[in-house]
C-alpha cells in the first residue's frame, strides 16, 4: 500500500533572489507552518508501521520526508521522477510568467494538449512517470511517498490535496 504525502507550505520569502532564481525556488524549504503541519501528519495512524519513505528530490518535499522520517523510523529514499509537474516537458526552465500561464492552459484543458503548440507535461505522463517509480517498490509493505499536490492528484484522480494531506493508493495488478 502507498500513502501519498503532499509536503508542507513551503517558505518562497526568498524566491527570485540569491540562488532561489529559476529552478532554483526548489530549494525552497518548508515554513514554520509546513513543519508543524508534517509534525501532524507523522502521528496519524494510517502510516503507523511504514517500511520505506520515497522523496521527490525537491528541498520541501526531503524536509518533510526528514520529519516523518524521523517520527515513523522509516529509511529515505529520493527518487527524481517523483518531481513537481513540468510547465516545459523538455525539462527546459519557463519563467514565472510563462509556467502560470502553462498551468492555466492545463487546468483549462484538463491535463490534455489541444494544440500542437502545448509544451506542459500531460496528465497521463505525469501519472505515467510517477507509477513507473512505484513499481519498483510494489513488494514493500507500506510505503509513505511524499511528492507534489499534481503528481498525487494525477495518480489518485482525487482533488488537490492540501499540504501535509495523506492520500492512500493501492497500484494495481
Amino acid at each position: 500500500m502507498f500513502y501519498f504525502v503532499r509536503h508542507g507550505q513551503t517558505d518562497y520569502s526568498q524566491q527570485n533572489t540569491k540562488i532561489y532564481q529559476g529552478f532554483g525556488v526548489n530549494l525552497a524549504g518548508l515554513s514554520r507552518e509546513g513543519e508543524a503541519q508534517i509534525r501532524k501528519t507523522a502521528g496519524d495512524s494510517r502510516l503507523a508501521g511504514t517500511t520505506l519513505i520515497l522523496s521527490s528530490p525537491y528541498t520541501r518535499a526531503v524536509q518533510t520526508a526528514a520529519i516523518l522520517s524521523r517520527a515513523l523510523g522509516a529509511d529515505i529514499a529520493v527518487e527524481t521522477d517523483l518531481h513537481e509537474w513540468l510547465a516545459n516537458r523538455d525539462y527546459r526552465y519557463e519563467d514565472d510568467e510563462t509556467a502560470r500561464r502553462a498551468l492555466e492552459e492545463y487546468e483549462r484543458d484538463r491535463g490534455r494538449h489541444t494544440s500542437a503548440a502545448q509544451r506542459w507535461e500531460e496528465t497521463w505522463a505525469l501519472r505515467e512517470r510517477v507509477i513507473r517509480v512505484l513499481e519498483r517498490y510494489r513488494d514493500w509493505q507500506k510505503v509513505v511517498v511524499v511528492c507534489h499536490g499534481m503528481a498525487i492528484q494525477a495518480v489518485t484522480g482525487k482533488g488537490h490535496p492540501d499540504c501535509g494531506e495523506i492520500v492512500a493508493f493501492d497500484l494495481p495488478r
